[in-house]
């Protein structure tokens, strides 16, 4: 679990960094903050959830479920404009997971 945080980590807190602070959703720091907090926040649960019983359905379930939850997250932070925060926080989840596949 461990090397999948930090993998997951070094994949999406630079594109949140650069998505937020490019769109001017947020400064630099502050981009990088929440993109750390809402992996910290989502990582834990998807493993808990998936620990139990692991399927190609509840993993696909729960990385929607984590994308929607992180846009929510980066909502109530930022506060405006929903959609593009959701864009980001599926894109970003995106390359982690294909990320994560190639390397297996």
């Amino acid at each position: 679990m461990l090397t999948a945080l930090l993998l997951t980590l070094a994949v999406e807190v630079p594109l949140y960094t650069v998505a937020l602070a490019g769109t001017r959703l947020a400064g630099w720091r502050r981009a990088a903050a929440l993109g750390l907090v809402v992996n910290l926040l989502t990582h834990p649960v998807l493993w808990w959830f998936l620990a139990p019983r692991p399927s190609a359905v509840r993993f696909w379930a729960a990385e929607a479920a984590v994308a929607l939850v992180e846009a929510a997250v980066l909502a109530v932070a930022i506060r405006r404009d929903r959609l593009l925060l959701l864009v980001v926080s599926v894109g970003a989840n995106a390359c982690s997971v294909l990320t994560g596949l190639l390397l297996l």
